[in-house]
């Protein structure tokens, strides 16, 4: 890394010894060394350069993680500064590296320390887990540089970690020369406590978001603190290990599944299907949906039946983090088929591997290499495993060969095929054939936005989720919170603002309960606060907002001026909200059509659309700062008087409501 002088500033080439400013020693006596946050790489200068949120700043729910080395004054004094220069080193390549492995972003580097951002500016509905699992792969890193050190030269090196989860303001800093990004806000300065809080070694974590992540990981609730600049002590845990829950349905099934409703065609579909199956005749089936649609329950309550009936279901799932896992899945599936479990002993889960191969078919027997060290289990004979192309035929030829051993009709569900990386993607598609030429069904699900490489073959038969019918939605309501009189109110404004989509339905059901608005139990709930605001709950908003993000620069700037303008969005008042080229913005519509944002309206006299999810409209506007807000409402006033100012009467409260919010009180109160 570049080497800051303590002196005078200046950044320094690498290796430099002496500051090419001031000619001071770089880590000479007085002027400790110290690592400086190396310039934001080029291509991700060059996206913040062309990204109009990242330049103008939004806010976004994100993670923070902070690590620093304790007591890093007395060590460094004691190794010498060289010495503690190449330390440093080793820790900050740990860091990067580790945070680096679930996508996280470095932005800041502290002296002995640094800073780091998990869902921005790469955004995930799953930050909060993927900073976690960052911090006990580093931890476990760190111990291994601390062991070392302190064989090697008697140092008793520790970090310790804090995060904290919430919402912050990020952008761009800087200008084209030296571009950063960065976060600000009382997220950041709680994460930053959370680390100063933490014992050596260990990672400190605040009450709000070890909800966020229970059932996830195992913590350690440590006691409530005092928190300077927070009014309430703060409820602190210690993050310890990995949790039994690896999805966001099994968390579901630890709370207790809800009822399932209102989807008895799509059941039906999946049960004729598995029928030609047991026929002889193996089949590729994908359920398509959004979001929260219900894609994994289907599955589950369909291979539920299946297996009550004596069927097998082999099982592996996608996870969010999974792109930079190659064949996560497939790990999961082998281990499945040759029954072994992390827990197995080496020699154990060899011996039942090996037994199971060679009995399936001799022949497999040079590929046992391949398997082993695919699933991360130690080899005995130490036989070398091949790499390359050699390594991923022997790997099919397995999977192929496990298929065809099975005789009778056999269910393979992979889960959250969006998260699959590319090698398992090709692993799938290379044992098709197979199941097709067995009595094997591969069911997977995934999101629309993704196209398995078999999308569109003969042999996929799509099962598309649309949202819950009305009468589904009152029954999945009732189940969830009940009929007593004082819910009245909530039995029109949930489904109205969840649309038919059963896991948001849930989750703001859970958020009222978890602020007390709903008490008693479920299915027999009483609403406290008729009146009470529906606030979007951290899940909810982490998965809209990681899919907004996914959006094209100019779709995303569109899809935001049309959360500002409201729940009826006139194709001609976009374009002068959205302040880009006309072209633009038409086809910036089709494609929010099409992916699902937004849904036309009607088309004469001109085109108007609506959010396809009024959640989904609150999180686009809620992300934009509040400047930026205030010009596209007073954008939109003029727009709707421009547009038809004889019918300016007729409009007068919408045209109130933006000047209002434009922070225009004189126009808005001549309006009302």
């Amino acid at each position: 890394m570049p080497l800051t002088c303590a002196a005078c500033g200046r950044v320094n080439r690498d290796g430099a010894r002496f500051c090419d400013a001031c000619g001071a020693r770089l880590g000479g006596p007085g002027t400790p060394a110290r690592s400086a946050p190396p310039p934001t790489p080029r291509r991700l200068s060059e996206e913040l350069l062309a990204s109009r949120s990242a330049r103008e700043g939004e806010r976004k729910h994100l993670t923070v993680l902070f690590a620093d080395v304790k007591g890093s004054l007395a060590l460094a004094d004691s190794a010498g500064a060289e010495e503690w220069y190449g330390i440093l080193d080793s820790f900050f390549q740990i860091m990067a590296q580790g945070i680096a492995r679930f996508e996280g972003t470095v932005n800041q580097y502290a002296g002995d320390g640094l800073m780091a951002l998990f869902g921005a500016p790469i955004a995930h509905e799953d930050h909060a887990q993927r900073a976690c699992y960052a911090a006990l792969y580093l931890q476990q890193q760190l111990r291994r540089l601390a062991n070392e050190l302190r064989m090697s030269r008697g140092f008793d090196f520790s970090v310790r970690m804090g995060l904290n989860c919430g919402e912050v303001v990020v952008g761009a800093i800087g200008d084209s020369r030296f571009m950063d990004y960065t976060a600000q806000g009382s997220t950041v300065g709680l994460a930053a406590r959370m680390e100063q809080l933490a014992e050596p070694g260990r990672i400190y974590l605040p009450g709000h978001m070890a909800k966020l992540v229970q059932g996830y990981f195992t913590l350690d609730e440590i006691g409530s603190f005092e928190v300077k600049g927070v009014a309430a002590p703060v409820r602190v845990f210690e993050l310890t290990g990995l949790g039994p829950l690896r999805t966001r349905f099994q968390r579901s099934q630890a709370r207790g599944l809800s009822k399932f409703v209102g989807r008895g065609r799509e059941l039906a579909t999946l049960e004729s299907t598995f029928e030609g199956v047991c026929a002889g005749r193996g089949a590729v089936v994908g359920v398509v949906g959004e979001p929260g649609a219900g894609k994994s329950r289907l599955c589950f309550e369909f291979v539920e039946r299946a297996r009550a009936r004596g069927v097998p279901v082999r099982e592996a799932h996608g996870v969010s983090h999974g792109r930079l896992l190659p064949l996560l899945p497939v790990v999961e599936l082998l281990r499945d088929y040759f029954d072994v479990s992390e827990q197995d002993p080496p020699r154990v889960a060899r011996n039942k591997i090996a037994g199971a191969l060679l009995l399936l078919d001799r022949s497999l027997e040079p590929a046992l290499p391949a398997v082993l060290d695919l699933l991360g289990i130690a080899d005995a004979e130490r036989t070398p495993a091949p790499s390359g192309e050699r390594r991923e035929r022997q790997l099919v030829d397995v999977a192929r060969r496990l298929i065809q051993g099975t005789r009778t009709p056999g269910i393979i569900l992979v889960e959250d095929l969006h998260w699959i990386d590319p090698a398992t993607e090709a692993f799938l598609e290379a044992v098709i054939e197979t199941c097709l030429d067995t009595p094997t069904l591969l069911l997977v699900n995934f999101r629309p936005e993704y196209r398995p490489p078999w999308h569109g073959r003969d042999y996929e038969r799509v099962v598309q989720l649309e949202p819950l019918a009305e009468d589904a939605q009152q029954a999945l309501l009732v189940d969830l919170i009940g009929t007593h009189d004082s819910l009245a109110a909530l039995a029109d404004r949930l489904p109205a603002r969840t649309r038919g989509n059963p896991f948001f339905l849930e989750e703001v059901v859970q958020a009222l309960v978890e602020r007390g608005l709903l008490v008693g139990r479920r299915g027999g709930y009483e609403l406290v606060d008729a009146a009470a605001r529906i606030e979007i709950p951290p899940t909810l908003h982490a998965v809209l907002s990681a899919r907004i993000d996914r959006l094209d620069e100019v779709d995303k700037h569109v899809l935001q001026s049309a959360a500002v303008i409201g729940k009826r969005v006139r194709e001609s008042v976009l374009h002068a909200v959205a302040d880009v080229d006309g072209t633009a913005v038409t086809d910036a519509l089709a494609r929010l059509t099409a992916a699902g944002f937004l849904d036309v309206e009607a088309l004469l006299p001109e085109a108007e659309y609506v959010f396809r999810h009024p959640l989904t409209r609150d999180v686009a506007y809620a992300s934009q700062l509040a400047e930026r807000r205030a010009e596209r409402h007073a954008r939109a006033a003029r727009a709707i008087i421009a547009a038809e100012p004889e019918r300016t009467d007729e409009r007068a409260a919408l045209i109130a409501h933006h000047w209002e919010h434009a922070g225009e009180p004189a126009l808005a109160a001549r309006a009302y």
